[in-house]
């Protein structure tokens, strides 16, 4: 009976414990199904956004960049398909294992680790990096389907800049490059596309000044992604605003026969149209292949261009300083017959040798030109007569005739290295050297020697002055629609009989007997069934010293053939065409090329020949279709 009493006790306990078990659980699940259902039913549209949010991506897309083209509408820049891939770091555990796996499949074309790695540790973990790019059809189908085992890893089919003519527009055209960090934190407010793999801007040259029109407006889409970022599905697309294209003044033929001309030499040619001020010709050779730099020199290939004694990587036309030699000397003339110092009836007598004080500056014919007046100075190219105008005319005006046909001076054309050149006066060497002028030295600036320094594209902008009596002006860029601007250049209010005089003195330079360039006279029989003409200036402009020994030696001053290479003189030559209607102006400058009669006269006749026939073609402008935003 007391075991019966013990075991109704026992089962109580145990149900009432069952009870407070069973409430707990029934409190438990109440608690749940309330939470579900809250969060189900009442926050359902607040979860379903942040869901959506998770599997839809909003992406950048790059806008097509505008091409590049000649006046005639020949492609300088235009664009090719480009396959690469990506990498987003922070969705990816083991990036070396990663970057080993990828260079098995691309071993030819994958970047090195340690560009790689760099680049990783230099930005934030969830920007993409650029891997590589350029890959064939074939690479980048093997790498799609691999992508799925290579966490992080996205591959891209895109567009990139391409230079069809390679090397022979490396400096006008410049190229473009990936946005650097350094790009960023110059940019106030840099566009969000900056940022996206593999997008580029203009670094120098039109790509550069042009970089904004050319660039165009990015747009974007909306994708449906998978847990591991590969795009379902395309949701909505913005296609942005394609970049402009952008056409210049240049003629491609034009520019090829120049390079043409000068293969294997350095220097420069600028052709340009005197009416208009349109470049036509711009070469600066030798050059470089602007898509090296567009998918990322190497070290070595770094310094084989920048170790190259013929500089490739400057644009001589622009940048290039030289001295003008003796295609300065109509300037010289037209100072003195400016101020008086000299008319064109005075002359003086050339016996080779012109002294001034203790000093003797030599004539280049050593016998001697013998009495010469303006016109005969000019064609001869006696160094003796322009000693003499120089030391009647002084420095300063011609330093100042000299800054109003475009020397000294920059000209505006927008590229970023345009050099100014340098005309030198009193007041420059005072603040250079803090030394007084000398007399001898307004002797050798006079014939284009000493201080002076100028470009190829000043000179052939001073020719195209000395042509037309007008404030010439190069123009690179025809406009956005492919139209040459309303052309109104300023009168130089130069005496017409004083500027014709200068022009005689051209003329005969070249189309008059034992004129210094009458040997490379207009030869083309079309040319001169039309009766045209050109005329110039030839110029040799000195490199080093020559000393008295030398000089008064045995064997005399050394040949210029038998000088290394970096000694020899400069060649030069400007003219302008036809000579009686000036329509083109050219200036030829060969680096260490020797006699500018010799050697620049026939090139200069031949690219203003080629001029001529490209004019008497007829060929069709080419207009553009311009890009509204």
């Amino acid at each position: 009976m007391f075991a019966i009493g013990r075991e109704n006790k026992q089962i109580k306990k145990l149900t009432r414990r069952a009870a407070i078990l069973g409430g707990g659980q029934a409190l438990l699940f109440g608690l749940l199904a309330s939470r579900i259902y809250y969060l189900q039913v009442m926050e359902a549209s607040q979860y379903k956004m942040l869901a959506d949010e998770n599997r839809i991506s909003l992406r950048i897309l790059q806008p097509k960049r505008g091409r590049i083209l000649d006046r005639y509408g020949e492609e300088l820049a235009s664009l090719r398909r480009n396959y690469g891939i990506v990498l987003i770091p922070e969705r990816t555990k083991d990036i070396a294992g990663t970057l080993d796996a990828l260079g098995e499949l691309v071993p030819a074309t994958l970047d090195n680790h340690e560009r790689i790695l760099s680049e990783i540790r230099g930005k934030r973990s969830f920007m993409p990096v650029v891997l590589a790019e350029n890959l064939s059809w074939e690479e980048f189908a093997r790498i799609n389907l691999q992508s799925y085992d290579l966490a992080g890893v996205q591959p891209f089919a895109g567009e990139i800049r391409s230079y069809p003519h390679g090397p022979l527009f490396s400096h006008l055209i410049g190229y473009v490059a990936r946005v650097s960090e350094a790009d960023l934190a110059a940019i106030p407010d840099p566009e969000p596309v900056f940022r996206t793999p593999g997008f580029r801007i203009g670094k120098s040259g039109i790509e550069k000044i042009q970089d904004d029109s050319l660039r165009g407006r990015a747009g974007n889409m909306q994708v449906e992604v998978n847990a591991y970022d590969r795009v379902i599905r395309e949701l909505s697309r913005n296609e942005g605003i394609p970049g402009n294209d952008v056409v210049l003044g240049i003629d491609v033929e034009l520019q090829k026969a120049s390079a043409a001309a000068l293969s294997g030499q350095s220097g420069s040619i600028v052709c340009l149209d005197i009416q208009s001020g349109e470049v036509l010709t711009l070469v600066s050779v030798p050059g470089f292949e602007p898509d090296a730099f567009n998918r990322g020199l190497t070290s070595s290939e770094w310094r084989a261009l920048r170790d190259d004694p013929m500089h490739p990587l400057i644009n001589k036309s622009i940048a290039g300083l030289y001295p003008p030699g003796s295609t300065y000397k109509p300037l010289v003339a037209l100072a003195a017959l400016a101020t008086g110092a000299m008319s064109p009836r005075d002359t003086v007598f050339c016996n080779g040798r012109h002294r001034l004080g203790n000093h003797v500056f030599h004539c280049w014919k050593k016998e001697g030109h013998g009495a010469m007046n303006m016109r005969e100075a000019i064609k001869h190219s006696c160094d003796v007569y322009f000693y003499e105008t120089g030391r009647r005319t002084g420095i300063v005006p011609i330093q100042e005739i000299s800054n109003r046909f475009g020397l000294g001076v920059k000209l505006d054309t927008g590229l970023t290295d345009e050099k100014s050149g340098l005309v030198p006066s009193p007041a420059w060497k005072k603040a250079r050297f803090n030394q007084p002028w000398m007399g001898g030295e307004t002797l050798v600036a006079s014939i284009g020697q000493g201080y002076i320094q100028t470009t190829p594209l000043q000179l052939a902008i001073m020719t195209a002055r000395l042509a037309s009596g007008k404030q010439v002006m190069p123009r690179l860029i025809r406009d956005h629609s492919g139209e040459a601007a309303s052309i109104g250049f300023p009168d130089l209010n130069l005496r017409a009989d004083h500027l014709r005089l200068i022009q005689e003195g051209m003329w005969s330079v070249v189309n008059e007997a034992r004129g210094t360039a009458y040997m490379k006279r207009m030869q083309d029989p079309l040319m001169l069934e039309k009766g045209y003409q050109y005329s110039g200036k030839t110029g040799t402009a000195q490199v080093r010293r020559i000393s008295k020994t030398e000089r008064y030696g045995r064997g005399g001053v050394i040949k210029n053939e038998n000088l290394p290479w970096e000694l020899r003189d400069h060649a030069l030559f400007i003219g302008y065409a036809p000579s009686d209607h000036p329509r083109y102006a050219i200036s030829v400058v060969i680096e260490h090329g020797g006699g500018g009669s010799a050697v620049a006269a026939p090139i200069a006749r031949d690219i203003l020949t080629l001029a001529l026939t490209r004019e008497s073609q007829g060929l069709k402008l080419y207009s553009p279709v311009r890009q509204t935003s």
